[in-house]
């Protein structure tokens, strides 16, 4: 199950506390102070990775917490620091701290970012020796972590998406220009959360189709529009069998405009899908009306390998 939204509960390791303790020297009953400080508390990071898929396994798990500092032992033996803990999240996160407002973006793969810090580590009475005070008692505790709620958002960050309308064959074209195994069916929606592949390095993302009054709430697609905000390229999918292709271009174009009208000047590639599916009349009539709109149009069939092969020469020239 896809999930682009979630919040966690992220806390920092409290750090150890420091300690009381005294040498013991051979003739004396005590000697001095050797109470070690507490090591600090565990930081909390977020980490960028490939998979989109990652929030689902947080769905039962939301509150995640760094280990706590040692304490301080004899010897004036300082506590170890607590074990840090990262929280893997898709390539594209938005991450915001509820509590202080600020805002981290996950950009590229690998990347880490500090989300909070362990408490520092309290101090041992060997701390508060000094001329004057040659047998301290005094120690501190630990300091608590930091502690927040997150906000994470997922906007996809890919060279390419694929749109279109249901059954435009975004999910065929994905399995066919990269490895991807994106379900097929002949039946709108069969694609319900976004899918990416690799083709040569460039990353593509088959994005759930759109219907007429997406950015309004109906279908699927307003759900994932925000995906297409970051995407670099836009390759739009019409199928040969829709019987006024510039109608269906249009349609998508005015939910798009009406979601965010950035997205209308990112560079866009046309295909008109399943060529195979009509004659060759009515397959050059059909791009032509395309063609009226200025933009790069290219036929393209899933079985005909010559297509795909072009297209992807295509691809790897814009990448």
């Amino acid at each position: 199950m896809f999930i682009d939204e979630i919040s966690l509960h992220l806390k920092a390791g409290r750090g150890g506390d420091g300690v009381e303790r005294w040498l013991h020297e051979k003739g004396k009953d005590l000697g001095g102070p050797s109470g070690g400080n507490g090591g600090k508390g565990g930081d909390v990071f977020a980490v960028a990775i490939r998979d989109i898929g990652i929030l689902s396994s947080y769905r039962k798990e939301k509150i995640f917490e760094a280990k706590r500092g040692e304490d301080g032992a004899k010897n004036t033996w300082h506590g170890g620091d607590g074990e840090d803990i990262e929280i893997k999240f898709p390539i594209g996160s938005i991450i915001t701290n509820q509590e202080t407002g600020h805002v981290f973006e996950l950009m590229e793969d690998g990347q880490r970012i500090k989300l909070l810090s362990g408490g520092r580590g309290g101090l041992g009475n060997e701390h508060f020796r000094s001329s004057t005070n040659t047998s301290p008692v005094e120690t501190t505790l630990g300091v608590e972590g930091e502690e927040a709620d997150f906000h994470i958002e997922v906007e996809l960050a890919v060279d390419f998406g694929l749109i279109g309308l249901p059954n435009a064959g975004k999910s065929s074209l994905l399995n066919a220009l990269t490895r991807a195994r994106s379900k097929v069916g002949a039946f709108p929606f069969t694609t319900l959360e976004p899918s990416l592949g690799d083709m040569y390095g460039a990353i593509i993302g088959d994005i759930p189709g759109l219907i007429e009054g997406a950015a309004e709430g109906k279908g699927l697609g307003h759900k994932f529009l925000r995906h297409i905000k970051r995407t670099k390229g836009l390759i739009h999918l019409i199928s040969s069998e829709e019987q006024d292709p510039l109608e269906t271009y249009k349609v998508v174009q005015r939910e798009l405009e009406l979601y965010n009208k950035a997205i209308l000047k990112k560079p866009e590639i046309i295909l008109l899908t399943k060529v195979d599916m009509v004659n060759d009349a009515e397959r050059e009539a059909k791009l032509e009306a395309l063609r009226t709109l200025g933009k790069e149009v290219y036929p393209m069939s899933v079985i005909d390998d010559t297509l795909i092969k072009a297209f992807k020469d295509i691809l790897s020239q814009k990448t």
